[in-house]
């Protein structure tokens, strides 16, 4: 909840473990110095600094900083000497500079989305807790190689970077299992030919009645419409219809989102494309797909400030045991569908999944989605190895919130066999998705 300057200046706000302010500031309040005993969290996203003080460190409880949207052009030093400071937001802003003494000693979570970096330094091999790192919309030309040291991270996104290609040590990182890549140099090519696939057909915009809103992400907001189709006779039908943003997002690129769901093709677990929006008075980008039975709801929600990389379940969420071997079977089955396409989800979390009970479940959200060479072996064996961690999260989570029946444990424990596979830090053990799906659609017929 935003507060107020002249609260903050009249003492309302003693004892205060969160603060956002967000008024046009240009300078920091020195005010904020009050709350220096019980400050946790500070957001000062959406003013004009350019700036923090030299004695923030008397923030001595702060763990987390935004500073979203302001002008900053440089990451201020200071954020390194604030000692409990774990997560640190700088998206939107102007920055070309990370020092390396800005980094916090005890960062797990750096968001630096949408700025002009070109470089990022070397100390950042130092940040051992590293878990979450987002610099899509960047300059970045190249990765340094003390990143290898930070063997903790799970979640990169490098889209929409001047990257010539993937190091091979970042495919090696033992826990990485979230990789965006989308919108650089090294895959422009393929995305290009995604785009103009004529097997996805124009929908003429006039064809389209928008209804209400049915849902809004950070790449664009989904409509539910009537399609009159010529194809279909003429007969009116709904539809639901994604108009992108254009903006960067913390993901990526809008157009290589819409490029990987045209991609993507048909498959039982994956929503249907019906095709691309074209002749839209703005010339926004668009696609049409088939409306969803709104009985699917989403398996989780999105990770929390704390959990940092894991999703977050209702307190009260449960599954039988065939619920999760159908979810389990439906999502390897259609990660294995992308990835024989060269096609990296980038997000395979379950608040990306809808699901509808008895184990029926729809992937969604290609919004971190990347191509890459499937005819390269080597390459695309890393690649799908990296997913299969992400994968194993989500078996993890399904078991944790599983009803097992007493007569089914030898399925439980193949199932959580499955699991420490898909998990394994040695990543040449993880099975691929191949074989994955034949466990699974084993234990189902048992």
């Amino acid at each position: 909840m935003t507060t107020t300057l002249e609260q903050l200046r009249a003492g309302q706000l003693a004892g205060a473990r969160q603060l956002k302010l967000a008024c046009g500031l240009t300078e920091f309040p020195r005010e904020i110095f009050e709350l220096a005993e019980t400050l946790e969290m500070l957001d000062l996203s959406g003013n004009a600094l350019s700036s923090l003080p030299d004695d923030l460190p008397r923030l001595s409880r702060l763990r987390i900083l935004f500073a979203s949207d302001n002008p900053f052009t440089v990451l201020p030093d200071v954020l390194g000497q604030c000692t409990q400071l774990s997560m640190v937001g700088f998206k939107a802003n102007r920055i070309r500079e990370v020092p390396g003494a800005a980094l916090p000693p005890s960062l797990r979570w750096l968001i630096l989305t949408d700025n002009a970096i070109e470089t990022l330094p070397a100390e950042i091999g130092n940040c051992m807790h590293l878990q979450k790192l987002m610099l899509a919309g960047n300059r970045l030309r190249s990765l340094p190689p003390e990143l290898a040291a930070c063997t903790r991270l799970e979640l990169l996104r490098l889209a929409a970077n001047q990257l010539e290609q993937l190091p091979p040590w970042l495919l090696r990182l033992p826990r990485l299992a979230w990789l965006a890549s989308a919108g650089n140099p090294f895959s422009a090519q393929r995305e290009s030919v995604a785009l103009a696939d004529a097997s996805v057909g124009g929908i003429a915009w006039q064809d389209l009645t928008l209804e209400q809103k049915l849902g809004e992400g950070a790449s664009g907001v989904i409509y539910r419409a009537v399609l009159a189709d010529s194809r279909h006779g003429g007969a009116a039908r709904p539809v639901a219809v994604k108009l992108f943003k254009g903006a960067v997002t913390s993901d990526g690129l809008p157009d290589c989102e819409m490029a990987a769901c045209m991609r993507a093709g048909d498959h039982a677990n994956l929503i249907p494309v019906t095709g691309k929006v074209k002749g839209h008075p703005a010339d926004a980008h668009g696609l049409v797909m088939e409306l969803i039975d709104p009985h699917f709801m989403n398996l989780a929600g999105p990770p929390s400030l704390a959990s940092c990389t894991r999703d977050i379940y209702g307190e009260n969420t449960r599954f039988d045991l065939a619920s999760v071997l159908g979810i389990a079977c439906g999502i390897a089955s259609a990660a294995r569908h992308l990835h024989r396409q060269g096609i990296m989800h980038g997000d395979l979390y379950a608040h990306n999944i809808l699901h509808a009970g008895l184990g029926r479940a729809l992937l969604g959200d290609f919004g971190a989605a990347s191509f890459y060479d499937a005819n390269h072996p080597q390459t695309a064996a890393a690649l799908e190895r990296l997913e299969v961690r992400a994968y194993g999260c989500l078996l993890e989570e399904l078991i944790d919130r599983c009803d097992w029946p007493d007569a089914h444990t030898p399925i439980a424990a193949k199932l959580i066999e499955l699991k420490d596979n898909c998990l394994a830090e040695t990543i040449d053990s993880r099975p691929l998705f191949d074989d994955i799906v034949a466990r699974v659609s084993a234990l189902r017929a048992d």
